[in-house]
């Protein structure tokens, strides 16, 4: 029994792992295309509105229809929760989020504004819903290094966004990164700017102050550690 569980568990880190570079190769397309990565949000009047999942399934796979189930296809890793945990045990688990502010934490003075990951600059005026912000893109050139910088990895909240620090500070409460630490045999997948995946520790990714570490969630290859 112990052998299938085993078998199973590295079925499912590599199905995974393949989703990443399905999304790896829509997001090398879109780059292509658009000369710029998705927003996090773009807005309703922009060439490419909606959230990052609904960009890229447009600009990088050509689907015209809004994502609807982010919860299966190559949207779902196979060993996440289809279903967030109650109270909101109707909204779909997201497996996979985008970095959208780089390695600074919610909260850091200017991440609004001059957030250091992929979710773009705030246009004024131009928003995605009355209650939604809307972001210009992130130019193909401001990335320094897209070899070394993640642009969607796991999620261990369910959420839509791929964050450093938040998931850090978090970590002690929070059920969800308990269970993901023995998602993947204490590996996750991660895929870079350039479309290349990697199994890194979620240790590694969430928690090494190592420059080598840092400079992965920067679109200008700095640590930054003002964000610590």
């Amino acid at each position: 029994m112990l052998g299938i569980s085993r078998s199973k568990t590295k079925a499912q880190q590599i199905g995974c792992a393949n989703n990443l570079r399905q999304l790896g190769i829509g997001l090398q397309s879109f780059v292509t295309e658009n000369h710029a990565y998705p927003s996090f949000i773009g807005p309703t009047n922009s060439e490419n509105p909606g959230f990052w999942f609904d960009q890229l399934a447009s600009g990088g796979f050509g689907i015209s229809k809004p994502v609807t189930n982010i919860a299966e296809g190559i949207w779902r890793c196979p060993s996440a929760p289809l279903k967030m945990a109650p109270p909101n045990d109707d909204v779909d688990f997201c497996s996979y989020g985008y970095n959208a502010y780089g390695g600074a934490r919610p909260g850091w003075p200017g991440n609004y504004d001059n957030a250091l990951g992929l979710r773009g600059s705030f246009v004024p005026g131009h928003t995605f819903s009355p209650r939604l912000r809307g972001f210009a893109p992130v130019n193909e050139s401001e990335v320094a290094v897209p070899a070394d910088m993640m642009a969607i990895g796991e999620s261990f909240n369910g959420g839509i966004r791929f964050d450093r620090l938040n998931r850090l500070n978090q970590r002690s409460s929070d059920r969800y990164w308990r269970a993901a630490l023995t998602r993947h045999q204490g590996k996750m997948n991660v895929v870079f700017c350039d479309g290349h995946v990697e199994s890194p520790t979620p240790q590694f990714v969430f928690e090494d102050s190592s420059d080598a570490a840092l400079v992965r969630w920067n679109r200008d290859h700095q640590p930054h550690r003002d964000t610590l």
